[in-house]
């Protein structure tokens, strides 16, 4: 058999090198992003509670085991407001949230979870309603405006002895109102209102495959138009 010397081949595995890189396509040779990123920023604008004053919110993040917070902050607690002295008599907080999730599918998309308290007759802090609402899934501007509720006592003995105690029923975990396993069995009551503020952006969202729907000029989601028609 001839023999091929080193320096023979050197050159030919440059030239198999550089054929490879040629041929491999731009979309293989730049890897699209694996996760996606959802950014909210906002406000707890106000409260509609009538029967009660200086009041004081909290909020959390309630989500999905794929996702994972990489900015901002989960949870936060309000000041304490009074009623304003006009007509709507609103409670009014205007507390910031801003948050930053990374996730890989929409499934457990987060939830932010209220919960309300201010005192009663004897000056105990007491819980006066909880509420949750997914975190708009398009981006833009949302006001959503979520009913409370508060768990009740299941008899008038444990209804009057919670309210002398100054201990009214109240959950453990407040993330438990985002869930649905066990609230069949719990007993509530509505009671207020509470508004919020959302800002909502996404990033690579639609190079995943998923999309969220266009926008129309003044930034509020619009319905995806009909498939095969032109846009």
């Amino acid at each position: 058999m001839p023999s091929v010397s080193r320096a023979t081949l050197a050159p030919l595995s440059n030239r198999a090198r550089n054929l490879g890189s040629f041929l491999v396509p731009p979309a293989m040779a730049a890897a699209g992003p694996s996760v996606f990123l959802l950014m909210v920023n906002g406000q707890v604008e106000s409260a509609q509670f009538p029967e009660y004053d200086d009041l004081y919110c909290k909020y959390c993040f309630v989500y999905g085991q794929d996702w994972a917070p990489t900015a901002g902050l989960e949870e936060g607690i309000s000041q304490i407001t009074s009623k304003s002295q006009d007509m709507r008599q609103a409670l009014v907080w205007n507390f910031p949230i801003d948050v930053t999730f990374k996730s890989t599918n929409p499934y457990g998309w987060p939830q932010i979870v209220l919960s309300v308290y201010g005192p009663d007759v004897f000056g105990n802090d007491v819980v006066r309603g909880y509420g949750a609402v997914h975190v708009p899934f398009s981006p833009g501007r949302h006001k959503r405006t979520i009913p409370m509720f508060v768990p009740e006592s299941t008899s008038k003995l444990q209804k009057f002895t919670s309210w002398f105690m100054g201990r009214r029923p109240e959950y453990t975990d407040p993330k438990v109102v985002a869930q649905g396993e066990g609230r069949e069995v719990t007993r509530v009551r509505s009671q207020g209102f509470v508004t919020l503020l959302f800002n909502v952006v996404t990033k690579d969202m639609r190079k995943l495959g998923y999309d969220t729907g266009p926008l129309d000029t003044r930034g509020v989601s619009g319905p995806s138009p009909p498939q095969g028609l032109p846009l």
